[in-house]
Parts: structure tokens; sequence; C-alpha cells
């Protein structure tokens, strides 16, 4: 049986297609860069959106009562692992053996500053890391694995403040961002599901160390990464076998290695490197991808436009018990928020400004610092608005809510250029709207 590309109106999709490619970039796009399959006339309706036509797997069969090809359509992208595209698996609930029950120590601002230059410090490493891998030389992983425990130290204390720090601060190179922001939204997720701090540390360091591998690719080929044709794809997936291969003489535990290797397998079985499926991926690894198929979709890059954060955490809604398992979605969006830190909203009031950190119990409520009045003009002086609190003893027309999440960069507004530190900021006109 062959496998080939058939371009196809959009009008003309029926239930049950693959659909493996699209007429604009994935990233520009809500829907899975993997491709997926149709299931409804509504996951139609929303392609016609966005689309005017698309390409579907089509397979080829000869049977020995015809002599004629026939198409069928298949399954996935992966070959032998055609049928399992959008199947849904359904496991028996997810319980985490002894769960730590964590309680912020830290007032946000303080960890803010106390955590200040660890992401720094952690880019600084990553690069050093990267270059040596690149070079062949043997792997030094002791200053990585430090910061890695003060990472989940910091997110143990307080899980807004790192979050916050990564989200706002500016990266110089894309694949230490991913990494890093990967690796802080999963520690805040493996925070919210009670895993220990020796679960976290493993987790948090795994994902720092998940993306080595794309060091021995061509810088091109991760430029457009999520535009790939099928023969870049296979080279691209190449990245989690070149990083496991070469960290796997470096001391580093299994649990740790079990995220560098599986943190690109889905729930059902159409990832790689090996495409298992279900409990046969360890949790952490699980947790992790995730944390990194959700950093893919937010991460700005020079190649793609980035998804609204809200835009994001409704596709992963949408993939669980499909790519991705229902508990640790459902954890994962409880943990990070509907908002989550450090995402650009405008109000219903039409003032706009960051989201600061959410409470769990209020999720559509966080604290957002206001940078613009209702007319989008630049306010003197930023300030920071606990939604929950500020329409508790309100009614709903006087109540005010988030209304819409807004593009990185939306306006030129830069929340890096901001200390959240204070209750109130005062800022020149100048460099509130800079960069």
């Amino acid at each position: 049986m062959g496998v080939q590309q058939k371009k196809i109106a959009v009008h003309d999709l029926e239930v049950g297609m693959f659909v493996s490619d699209l007429d604009r970039p994935w990233h520009q796009t809500p829907f899975p860069i993997q491709g997926f399959h149709i299931r409804s006339q509504d996951d139609v309706r929303a392609l016609a959106s966005h689309c005017k036509w698309v390409m579907v797997d089509v397979a080829e069969v000869r049977t020995t009562e015809e002599s004629t090809v026939k198409s069928q359509l298949v399954f996935g992208r992966n070959g032998k692992r055609r049928g399992q595209g959008r199947e849904v698996l359904q496991l028996p609930p997810l319980s985490i053996r002894e769960p730590v029950n964590y309680e912020s120590e830290t007032p946000f601002k303080k960890e803010v500053k106390t955590s200040r230059r660890l992401l720094a410090d952690a880019e600084i490493a990553l690069h050093r890391l990267f270059e040596t891998v690149q070079r062949g030389e043997a792997v030094e992983l002791k200053p990585i694995a430090e910061l890695t425990s003060k990472m989940v130290s910091s997110v143990v204390r307080q899980p807004d403040a790192l979050l916050w720090l990564s989200r706002t601060r500016q990266h110089d190179d894309y694949l230490y961002r991913h990494a890093l922001n990967a690796s802080v939204w999963a520690l805040v997720c493996g925070r919210h599901l009670g895993l220990n701090e020796g679960l976290l540390n493993h987790l948090g360091l795994g994902c720092l160390l998940s993306q080595v591998g794309k060091s021995a690719l061509p810088r091109d080929l991760l430029r457009r990464e999520g535009q790939l044709n099928a023969e870049e794809f296979a080279q691209y997936r190449e990245y989690v076998a070149k990083g496991s291969a070469m960290l796997a003489d470096s001391g580093l535990s299994r649990a740790v290695l079990s995220v560098v290797q599986g943190h690109r397998e889905r729930h059902n079985g159409s990832g790689f490197p090996e495409g298992i499926r279900g409990d046969r991926i360890p949790l952490l690894a699980k947790v992790a991808g995730i944390a990194e198929f959700f950093e893919s979709l937010i991460g700005p890059r020079e190649s793609a436009l980035p998804m609204t954060p809200d835009k994001a955490v409704s596709l992963l809604y949408e993939m669980r018990n499909i790519e991705f398992q229902e508990d640790l979605v459902e954890s994962f969006i409880q943990a990070i928020g509907i908002y989550p830190t450090g995402s650009l909203v405008e109000l219903t009031d039409g003032q706009r400004g960051v989201v600061v950190s959410h409470s769990p119990e209020r999720r559509l409520w966080p604290r957002v610092m206001v940078m613009t009045d209702s007319n989008q003009l630049p306010m003197k002086t930023a300030k920071i608005v606990d939604l929950a609190k500020f329409n508790e003893s309100r009614d709903a027309s006087e109540s005010v809510a988030i209304r819409e999440c807004l593009p990185h960069g939306a306006e030129g507004l830069d929340p890096s250029q901001y200390d959240v530190t204070g209750a109130e900021s005062r800022w020149s006109l100048g460099r509130l709207v800079s960069g």
C-alpha cells in the first residue's frame, strides 16, 4: 500500500478524511500542526474560515478481486501508524502517588525580585551546552542541573513569578527561549499535579535538555518549524533520537532521559520517534509534551505568527484524549489559567494590559497590569487590577472582565519594560510605547 497526498477544496471534505497540509502556514491557524481528522461538519466550517484548499492523505490499495487501483482514506501521518491520527483513547483516571499539596510561600513581587537573574543564568548555561554538543565534546550537565533545582524551588514557592519572568523576558535565540519556557510551563503543571520536588527536578531538567538534538539540524529547518513539507518533517523528527544519543553517556537518570526521549510521543500513538501510546508514555514525558506543544503554539518566531494563549488553551482542550491525556490537559489548563500569566489582554472597558497572575478559583478574573486607558492610549501610571476583587462587590453591569487576548507585541506593548514588583509604577510616555 502506497500513500499519496491529494489536493482537495475545503467544501469537498468529508467526515473521516485526514488533513495533512494546508494552503497556508499551520501556525497561522488554530489546527494541530501535524495534521488532523475531519470529525464533523464543524471541522469543515472551521477550515473554510481559514483555507480554500487542503491536502488529504490517500492510500492506493489493489485488491485481489479487482485489477483497478482504488483510493481510500488513511489516518495519521506516520506510515505504519496510520489509523491513529485522531483516534480517541480513554484511560482510567490519573493517580499521583503521594501527591504534595503546595502552598504559595512567597509573595509574587518578592519572588520576582529573587528569581530575576535565574532565567538569564539558565539561558547562558543552555547556550554553552548547545555549543558543547555542536562541537561533539563531552557534555557537562552540572550547571544545568543546579539551575533546574533553583527553578523548581522558585516554582514551588510561587508558581506565577518564574512564569511571568519567562514570558516577559527578551531572548536572543528561539531554541533557548523555547526550552526555558516549556520547562517553566511543565514545572507549573507538575506543581499543580502534586509531584514531589525530586520528580519536578527530573521534569524540569528533561525539558531543558529535550531540545538539544535540534542543535544538529540545519538552522533554516528550525526557522521554518511548523511549515515543513513531508521530507523536511522526516528530517526534523530526527532531533529526538539525536538528542537522546548525545545525552546517552552523560550520567542522567532514567527519568530525565525518558522526558528527552518521549516528549514528542502522543497519547493515541501519532507521535514520534517510537509511536508509543497511552500508559506506555512515561508521566513526566506526557507533561513535557503538553508544555512543549503549548509553547510551540504561543512562542513568537520570525517565520510564523504565534497563537494567542486563549486560542492555544482552546486547541489543547480539543485534543484531550486524542494527542494528550485528558486528565493532564485539564490539570495543565487549571495550573496556567484560561488567560495564562504574560498574556496581553483587552478588558471589556477597552483598557489593555498583561496578565500578572491568576487564581484557580476565579480563572476568568486574573490580576492584570493595565497599561493603556479605554482608548488604548498609554497611561502615565501602570496599575495592577485584581479583577476578582474588583468585581466581587459589583453587579454584572459594572463588572470588568477580559474581552479578548491580544497577539504578541500588540500596539507595541512590551511587558519587559515594566517593573511589576511595584504596586503602582510611573512610566514616561516614551518608554511606554518604545520597543
